[in-house]
This record gives structure tokens, sequence and C-alpha cells, in this order.
């Protein structure tokens, strides 16, 4: 690895040097060589053993600046002004092979200087949960931390019982928080949010450098990536879990996988995480989540957008503004990609909005109601029709959405294969990765995690081989409730 560890050289109170915890026996499970392979790293001649010595922290490559960063955060909206990396350990930055900037990170990695009295490790199901559902949403293309290696480190963490250990190795952009600037605030010290400030800029938003209002322009970028990132989240169902401040990157990926989880029967009130128990980030809550916490990341800013008080805050109260009434739109284009529709409408909302309404009535699979609709411009109605209780009801509906396709000059064949272009067939079902964690946990089988590996890696594609992969759960299959792991 080549590391050019920039943050390593921020001031002192940015982070605190940490080591990795060696660990008894690590066996590699899963190691990402495409991804390797645009990070520049040099892999001739190294076998599975030296992979997993290096990627559950029992050797540190040669150039690397362990680390943990320091951050705080509102988690559940309360405020905890210390948090910080407890367990894990960013080894240091590469610039991959079309010239960007990515850390490089070992997540249960052992204690920190921030680890609160924890003991630093991941267990091995919410490393593989992690693998697959980063892996997942980059194969959706949308914007996430990428999962680079999968070790099981042949210890065992206690959690409520004991469970054997493991560590992933995450790639991002940048791992920098909202609670990146909130732990500099919560210390008053402006010159630390200015160095951050200027150091965000230069590294993910570098057209604001020369902007008259420069972090201005950062405020309503991050705001703007958050925007389209949440947005992409609800056209495939996603619910994050844990969208606390110290979850959300400034980058604009999606961070930290714990309790997060995809639809399966539509409820716009959906919640997975066994934490939430007020529903704070169900899945209809996460656009107005994300507006609150840019409103937090907006309060750590107020001291650069201007020197006048008053109009820092006009300035931030704009972005905020902009976020509330942009959304709606980002979302109805989206829907519109859903429903194959490229032109608008006034009337398409209230078509959205019915279809919606229908599926949650007959609590029908997000996933499969929208690939089913695919079928339907290809002239099948039938599949779609079948899913729905109230059949009079799709019946009428299917007879409005086909009026509106008829004013488009698209062919049905064209329409279609637009349409399949966003709707997946495949993703990582809930059940599916709890058969993977089960077999590895219980009886040390990497076999069924693999296999779902490959099934999500092309999910517009309906592949026979991975047909299985497409299907709701059975009744008995579903999974109501998902852990953070920590």
């Amino acid at each position: 690895m080549h590391f050019d560890n920039s943050y390593a050289r921020l001031p002192e109170r940015f982070s605190a040097a940490a080591l990795p915890t060696p660990v008894r026996a690590p066996q590699l499970i899963a190691f990402n060589r495409p991804l390797a392979a645009e990070l520049g790293l040099e892999l001739d001649g190294v076998d599975d053993a030296r992979l997993a010595a290096i990627f559950s922290g029992n050797v540190v490559p040669q150039g690397a600046e362990p680390l943990a960063m320091a951050y705080a955060g509102h988690q559940f909206g309360n405020f905890v002004p210390k948090l910080g990396d407890g367990r894990a350990i960013l080894l240091g930055e590469v610039i991959d092979n079309i010239g960007r900037r990515r850390d490089i990170q070992l997540k249960g990695s052992g204690p920190t200087h921030f680890s609160r009295r924890g003991d630093g490790r991941a267990a091995l199901g919410p490393v593989l949960r992690e693998y697959i559902v980063s892996e997942a949403m980059f194969a959706l293309g949308i914007p996430a931390t990428r999962a680079l290696a999968a070790v099981a480190t042949g210890e065992r963490v206690q959690r409520e019982t004991g469970l054997p250990g493991g560590v992933v190795t995450r790639v991002a952009a940048s791992h920098i928080r909202v609670g990146t600037f909130q732990f500099f605030a919560a210390r008053e010290d402006n010159e630390a949010i200015k160095t951050l400030a200027d150091y965000v800029i230069e590294r993910h938003y570098p057209d604001a450098k020369h902007a008259e209002r420069p972090y201005f322009v950062l405020l309503q970028s991050i705001a703007e990536r958050q925007r389209e990132l949440v947005c992409r989240w609800m056209m495939v169902g996603f619910i994050h879990g844990v969208m606390n401040t110290d979850n959300v990157a400034i980058s604009g990926e999606t961070i930290d996988f714990g309790p997060c989880a995809f639809m399966d029967e539509y409820n716009p009130n959906k919640v997975f995480s066994s934490i939430d128990a007020q529903g704070r980030y169900a899945y209809n809550s996460q656009p107005g989540i994300a507006q609150w916490n840019i409103a937090r990341l907006a309060e750590c800013l107020l001291p650069l957008l201007d020197e006048d008080a008053d109009t820092a805050v006009d300035l931030a109260n704009g972005v905020l503004a902009e976020f509330a009434s942009q959304f709606p739109k980002r979302w109805l284009s989206g829907m519109r990609g859903k429903l194959g529709l490229t032109t608008q409408d006034d009337a398409d909302e209230q078509l959205v909005q019915d279809l919606l309404a229908l599926m949650q009535r007959s609590e029908v699979d997000f996933t499969l109601t929208f690939r089913r609709l695919c079928d339907a411009a290809d002239g099948d109605a039938e599949a779609f029709r079948g899913m729905f209780i109230d059949l009079a009801g799709a019946d009428e509906w299917l007879s409005r959405w086909r009026a509106r396709t008829w004013r488009e000059s698209v062919t049905e064949g064209d329409r279609a294969k637009a349409m399949r272009a966003v709707n997946p067939a495949v993703i990582p079902r809930n059940h599916r990765i709890e058969e993977v964690i089960a077999a590895a946990v219980e009886d040390e089988d990497f076999a069924p995690f693999h296999e779902v590996l490959r099934a999500t890696a092309r999910p517009f594609e309906e592949v026979a081989e991975f047909a299985v992969y497409a299907q709701a759960p059975m009744g008995h299959e579903r999974v109501f409730r998902t852990f953070c792991g920590t």
C-alpha cells in the first residue's frame, strides 16, 4: 500500500494514535480483489495468510499511521460530546487509480482512546452484514463505503453471549462526519472548525474554495449530497436504522451498516433497529432526519458563514429551507423513473401515492412490486396484479398508469428496459443475511456468504442461478428486528 496520510497531519487534537490489537488465529473470509486493484494495492506473491495478518491488524503495513478519529454526535437526539472511533482504526489513506483519496480502516481491531470501556472488537455477524450490504449498495449505484476484506479472528467476543469475532476493512472517501465538526463546536474551538472545514473543502468540495462564501457553499454541497443519498435509499426501500450525526459522512457516502435493512412488505413507518423504540429513524422519517442532521452541521459552521450572527443564521436557514423544498421534487423524480415515466405531469405525485397506498394495504413486497411493474410495461401485468388483495384497486391504478404512459413517445420495450435499470430484482434481504450469519457463526460455513455476494453483485439482472434471492421471505422467514452488534 502506498500511503499518503493527510488526516494524520492535522493538529493532534483531531485524533489519537492507536495500534491494532493482535488476534490469535486470523482467517481470511473474503478479499475484494477488484477493489484492491482499484486502490493500487500490490498483491503479487501475497497469500491468504499474509492478507489475514494485515487485515486483522496483526501486521501493520509500512507507511500506515494508525489512528482513531475524534468526533461527537447526537445519538437518537441526545448529544454526546465525546465519541470517537472506539472500535475502528484508520490505517491511512491511499490515492486510487483515478486519483481519488481513499481511507483504509480496520473495524473491530481492538480498543482505542475512545473505547469508553468497550472491547473495541466486532462480532463476526455484523462484519458479514457490513460486507454484504456495503457491496450491495455499491452494485445498486448508491454512494457507500466499500468492503475490502473480512477476517475471522479466532477469538470470541462477549455480547449477550460469547460470539466469534471478526474484523472488516472499510474503504471510504473519508470518515469525517457531522459529529467531527460537533466535537470541536462543543469545545468552542473555532480554529479547529475552520481547519477541518478547509480540509473538507480541499478533499471533497474543491469548487467551494474559490467561491465568494466558501463555507456557505460547503454547507450547501454537503446538504445536496445528503439529500441525494437519502432519496436513493428511499428508491430501493433501504432503512439505515441509526442516522445519528456521528453516522453521517460529510462525503455523502452511506456509512455504518449496523441495524440497517431493506424493506420487504411496504410500510412507510417501518422500523427494524432494536434500539429505535420511538421510530425516530423509520423509513419515511429519513428525509426529515437528514435535514435535522444538516441543521446540526450548520450550527457548527455558523462562525464561518458570516461575521454577523444574524446573517450567518439566515444563510444556514436558507440551506435548510432549500433541503426541505427540493427533497420532494427529487423524490418524485426518482419515483417517476421507477414507474417508467420520462416527462412530468401534475398528477404524477398522486399516481405514485395511490400506488404506495395500495401496496401498504395489501402488504406487498416493495422490491417485487416495482420489478413486476417492469413486466407490466412489457405487456404482462398478471404477476403485478396477483400481488394485491385489492384486485379492483390494482386494476384501476394500472389503467391510470397505462393512460399516463401512452401520453409519452416511448416504446413498451424501451420503457421496460429503463425501468429494469432502476428497479432491482435482487437486494440483500434480511432473512438471507440472517441465514448467512447463522451458517458462519454456528457451523463456520461461509459458502452462503459468498453466494449472497455473487447474487447481490448483479442486482438489476434476473439470473436463473440466483432466482431464490429475488424472492420475498415466507411469513416464518421475516425478520422484524436488526441489531447494532456493538
